[in-house]
């Protein structure tokens, strides 16, 4: 399979590559701290950039300034969504919702440290 590569803008580099290498299991590739790194985690690369550092972080000709939230997300399908969310619990990590459950599986909304969501998705069991 190939490597898909996301990029989220964040407001501390630091901070980033600690949650999602220690609450998401991700990988440090690159650091470049304090603009720019690279994080994977199978076959996803992270891009993570700071407003204003290299070519991603610049504004927009409208004036415009890339930032960290939004509701676009990258989705992480774990095994055990229940007992993911109370190990982070624990450490501290923000929630949007509570587990939503459908036809689909069941999700919920965890944000990093720049505000930027990560969905968590259990697919239903055959």
């Amino acid at each position: 399979m190939d490597t898909v590569s996301v990029r989220y803008m964040i407001d501390d580099v630091d901070a980033a590559i600690s949650f999602y290498t220690q609450r998401l299991g991700f990988r440090v590739e690159l650091n470049l701290a304090p603009g720019f790194a690279v994080l994977s985690r199978g076959n996803l690369r992270l891009l993570l950039s700071i407003p204003g550092a290299g070519g991603a972080g610049q504004s927009m000709p409208d004036g415009r300034r890339p930032e960290p939230g939004g509701w676009n997300r990258i989705q992480l399908e774990v095994d055990d969504l229940a007992g993911e969310v109370e190990s982070l619990r624990d450490t501290g990590t923000h929630f949007r919702n509570e587990i939503v459950e459908g036809r689909g599986g069941k999700q919920i909304l965890l944000e990093d440290p720049s505000g930027n969501p990560v969905e968590l998705f259990e697919p239903p069991r055959s």
